[in-house]
């Protein structure tokens, strides 16, 4: 049941909730769909590039008090482009499905 909550992108108890009322009134268990698969991947993508800006400020905040870029700003701004590749990736793959 894990496995299926996860999918749907909800606890085990919530999915659990849904079954036991779909079951109740003699309906249909609830159905995987992709479109909320996608949200939840755009969801933690967004949660993703999120933490890296909290990592970025840091290290430019380390850059205006040393006056030189540090390691850590270095590996940020690479982090960053990769997920803002990863995005946009995401984004032509959401366009190409889109009617």
């Amino acid at each position: 049941m894990a496995a299926a909550a996860a999918r749907e992108q909800l606890a085990v108890a919530a999915f659990a909730g849904q079954v036991l009322v779909a079951v109740a009134e003699h309906g249909e268990t609830p159905a995987f769909t992709p479109l909320r698969e996608l949200m939840g991947q755009v969801m933690r993508a967004s949660a993703q590039v999120r933490r890296i800006g909290v990592n970025l400020n840091q290290a430019v905040a380390a850059l205006n008090t040393l006056g030189q870029p540090t390691d850590a700003l270095q590996q940020y701004a690479r982090v960053v482009s990769a997920a803002v590749r990863n995005l946009d990736d995401l984004a032509e793959q959401i366009r190409e499905r889109l009617p």
